[in-house]
């Protein structure tokens, strides 16, 4: 592999853009409205990096991870995956392309089939794909998965129901893992976890991308645990993009409002500390998806909006080396 080669993003989108039909409004349903849930978010995944998406509920956080796995068609823009444009990618193809980019979901019980026992359930994309033809044929591979991912190989045997959440969840991991993937799209994997499992699951994706190689899209709306994995972040809000850079530029200099505000919110353990802090408190209304207002997407909750705010939207700049933001008061 050359230099240029190695440099190269695995996984690139530009001017990614996805609307849903909303409906129809006016006395006589003349109105079509369209839920605008991603709007012109560019963004790249280097070989091997883990890139942090975060946002709160209903920023389009999951709806980038499934465009980018062609769960979800694309209203506009493009995705490319080692280069090659895998926007419309439909048939074979598809299928071919999905060997090499898989999915660990939110709820690892509501991901797994509970009919199904855990060799089954793994060892069903090596059946799917062709690499293997019988379940017998795959017992020595998911057990290595098992065993990868920290579970007993008796696990096999077993069905969902008999394993706690964080148990789940590095089933569902090894899954994800038995067609032996570049890129994951890790959607929420530890939010739905108690505490004291998280770092466990988070700590098990950073030695699998170490041993493994991988690639992870890391989406989450916990600051806290986007730092341990990312080495960057990207701040979406509203379907709009509003900060990318390294993780210690986001934590230690911010340069979006919303950014503040999400820091903001992050506790601290010491109680002096946390009263005397500054707060950013997301006041007002989120904007409404299917009727979004001109200008800025954070202009009705930002303390800092002005005129222009309101009528012209920000475009993403460098503010800093390394460091982008969408805002026209930083």
């Amino acid at each position: 592999m050359s230099d240029s080669d190695a440099a190269a993003p695995l996984l690139e989108i530009d001017h990614l853009t996805v609307h849903f039909p909303g409906g129809r409004s006016g006395f006589w349903g003349q109105e079509r409205l369209v839920v605008h849930a991603v709007d012109n978010v560019s963004l790249a995944v280097m070989p091997g990096e883990t890139l942090g998406l975060v946002g709160e509920s209903g920023s389009g956080k999951s709806t980038i991870g499934r465009a980018i796995l062609r769960q979800l068609p694309t209203t506009q823009g493009r995705i490319r995956f080692r280069g090659e444009d895998i926007t419309k990618v439909t048939g074979e193809p598809l299928r071919n392309l999905r060997r090499h980019m898989q999915m660990v979901f939110q709820d690892p019980y509501a991901s797994l089939n509970p009919r199904q026992r855990v060799i089954d359930i793994i060892s069903e994309p090596l059946i799917v794909h062709g690499l293997a033809r019988h379940r017998k044929d795959t017992a020595a591979k998911v057990a290595d998965l098992l065993q990868r991912v920290g579970m007993p190989a008796d696990a096999a045997s077993r069905y969902p129901h008999a394993f706690s959440g964080g148990q789940r969840q590095r089933i569902g991991i090894a899954r994800a893992l038995a067609l032996s993937p570049e890129f994951i799209v890790a959607d929420e994997p530890v939010s739905a976890l108690d505490v004291s499992i998280r770092a466990q699951v988070v700590n098990l994706l950073m030695d699998l991308q170490r041993d493994c190689g991988l690639t992870y899209l890391f989406i989450a709306h916990d600051l806290a645990t986007v730092r341990h994995i990312s080495r960057r972040i990207a701040i979406l809000y509203a379907g709009k993009l509003m900060e990318l850079a390294d993780r210690d530029a986001i934590y230690e200099r911010p340069r979006h409002p919303y950014t503040e505000a999400l820091l903001s919110a992050i506790p601290i353990p010491d109680p002096v500390a946390q009263r005397n802090r500054r707060r950013l408190v997301n006041d007002g209304e989120p904007p409404d998806p299917l009727h979004p207002l001109p200008g800025c997407r954070y202009q009705s909750r930002c303390p800092y909006a002005t005129a222009q705010c309101r009528s012209v939207e920000p475009p993403l700049e460098q503010k800093a080396p390394g460091q982008w933001a969408a805002c026209w008061n930083r």
